[in-house]
């Protein structure tokens, strides 16, 4: 218990607490006991569980990574009654799918210890989907998503920008731009996030960059849902291809037989592989308003998770429009719910339509719909129901 304690201690001492994901000001004021911490490899879930504890006294707190080898001898229960009978108070448990059993030993610990506050993150949202049953009316479920564009500013340009609500934006745009833009220029900005800002690891060189996603795509691939899933690597690798054919082409509208011809799967393994490529965050898939989904049924449209990945998985210079609509998804999804709609791009909790587009879109598609908006690049500032599409990138 001294040895992992002490290795607790040095990696909390030594993590920077000058940039801090939003969702740590959420975990912070939520009161639950019991938080689950989900989201894509390389996010920032280890950092932010060690930012948590950077903030407590160091005899209340104890971070141990699930793959320690410390666990070959002791196990998760056992730890956290000896550190809760030291006094302990704060337990952070860091990818906890790497141990067995984990979601019946959490149970135990919720039951069994009032006094300890148990954060825990997993790699693979799949994992945490399919462990957390015993957990369901215990744990509170928090997501951590990719760098938004506000969070890129701060951590690679060290500027300071508030959250924004979608009512903020709607309602007072044309203000919030006036005084966004008195010390801020955001288009000078923006490419690059759309190439290399979604993810916290960016060190200077874009060909390094695009290789760490394309290794943590292989991660998510070949371990979290080749293990979780049970698919074997045939399968695995015609899912690789799918996800080649899908960068390729985004915004994709599948067609469900030829793709099933195409990749060498059945219509329904192709289904069930687009399903677990958008739990593991890889893509986003939306169905239009009205229609009824079930388990097999096919996404009416298909994008990549964020616009980095398009760079690093083609290769090649992507499509504007694919980079538009991928940029408003990644943001608006944050806590939204959304949807094809009949007319438009997107609608927004069934009630704000948005059509996406670049400097010379206009409003005649969706001109005579209530609460519809143009959303164009490449403008820093809108008026009335025309609105810049970087001020979306300040969502959360």
């Amino acid at each position: 218990m001294e040895e992992i304690k002490a290795k607790s201690d040095l990696k909390i001492s030594r993590v920077s607490i000058e940039f801090k994901r939003h969702l740590y000001k959420e975990i912070q004021s939520s009161g639950s006991r019991l938080i689950s911490v989900a989201g894509a490899r390389g996010t920032g879930k280890t950092t932010l569980l060690l930012q948590l504890g950077k903030e407590k006294k160091l005899d209340d707190v104890l971070y141990v990574a699930l793959d320690d080898l410390f666990f070959t001898h002791q196990n998760l229960y056992e730890t956290a009654s000896m550190f809760n009978n030291h006094g302990g108070h704060f337990l952070l448990l860091d990818e906890v799918h790497k141990y067995p059993g984990w979601s019946r030993e959490l149970k135990l610990i919720y039951d069994d210890f009032p006094n300890l506050n148990v954060v825990f993150t997993s790699s693979s949202i799949l994992d945490i989907q399919k462990g957390e049953s015993d957990l369901s009316r215990r744990a509170l479920r928090m997501q951590l998503p990719e760098l938004s564009f506000r969070e890129y500013l701060q951590f690679y340009e060290g500027i300071a920008l508030p959250v924004l609500t979608l009512d903020d934006i709607f309602q007072k745009h044309t203000e919030i731009v006036v005084k966004v833009t008195k010390n801020l220029k955001p288009l000078k900005y923006l490419q690059t996030y759309l190439q290399i800002g979604s993810y916290p690891y960016y060190e200077g060189n874009r060909d390094e960059y695009y290789q760490k996603l394309l290794n943590t795509i292989n991660l998510i691939m070949d371990i979290d849902i080749q293990s979780i899933e049970s698919v074997d690597y045939q399968h695995i690798a015609k899912m690789k291809k799918l996800l080649y054919i899908i960068a390729s082409h985004v915004p994709f509208t599948p067609n469900i037989s030829k793709l099933s011809e195409k990749i060498g799967l059945s219509r329904n393994s192709l289904v069930l592989s687009l399903q677990m490529m958008e739990k593991a965050e890889l893509i986003h898939t939306l169905t239009f308003q009205g229609r009824s989904v079930s388990t097999l049924s096919k996404p009416d449209k298909i994008w990549l998770h964020n616009t980095n990945l398009y760079y690093a998985i083609s290769g090649n210079r992507p499509e504007a429009g694919s980079l538009r609509e991928t940029f408003m998804l990644q943001h608006l999804s944050v806590g939204h719910e959304i949807q094809l709609p009949l007319r438009g791009d997107f609608l927004v909790g069934n009630y704000y339509t948005l059509e996406v587009g670049g400097k010379s879109k206009t409003r005649a598609q969706i001109s005579d719909i209530p609460n519809s908006y143009v959303i164009k690049d490449g403008i820093e500032a809108g008026a009335w129901n025309v609105i810049p599409m970087w001020l979306f990138g300040l969502l959360y």
